[in-house]
C-alpha cells in the first residue's frame, strides 16, 4: 500500500531540512540508489518488525535517516499497511490547563546544636 501524501511530505520535509542543516548528511540524500518510496517501504518494514502500533516522530525520522546513510540496506519490499500522521496540538492561551494533582512532600529536619558549656562566670552567676 502506498503511503499517504501527508506522510510522504512530512518525511520529505524532514530529510530536506536535515540535509540543509547537516552537511555530512546532504550527500547521502542525493544517492542514486536511494529514493523516498523505498525509504518509506523501509520504515514500514522496520515498524512491522517491532509489532508496535505507535511511534514517536523522531523514531520514524531516525529510520529514514538510517535508510539513507546505511549502504547495506537493499531495496525493501513494499508492505501493506496504513500510516497516520498526527500533528502536535498548538498551544491555546485561552484554554485552561487541566488541574493535575500534585503531591508535595516536605521534609523537615530538626538540627540540634549541642549546648555549649560555659566556663566563665557572668554577673548573673554570682
Amino acid at each position: 500500500m502506498k503511503a499517504s501524501d501527508k506522510f510522504k511530505t512530512v518525511i520529505e520535509n524532514y530529510l530536506s531540512e536535515t540535509a540543509l542543516s547537516d552537511t555530512a548528511f546532504a550527500p547521502h540524500l542525493c544517492k542514486a540508489s536511494k529514493n523516498l518510496e523505498n525509504c518509506i517501504n523501509y520504515i514500514f518494514g522496520e515498524v512491522k518488525k517491532t509489532g508496535l502500533c505507535a511511534f514517536d516522530n523522531q523514531e520514524i525520522f531516525d529510520m529514514a535517516i538510517k535508510y539513507y546513510t546505511d549502504d547495506s540496506i537493499a531495496t525493501p519490499p513494499p508492505i501493506n499497511c496504513k500510516a497516520v500522521v498526527n500533528q502536535p496540538v498548538k498551544a491555546d492561551l485561552f484554554t485552561p490547563v487541566p488541574d493535575v494533582p500534585q503531591k508535595i512532600e516536605q521534609k523537615t529536619e530538626v538540627i540540634k546544636t549541642p549546648k555549649s558549656v560555659q566556663t566563665t562566670l557572668t554577673l548573673f552567676d554570682l
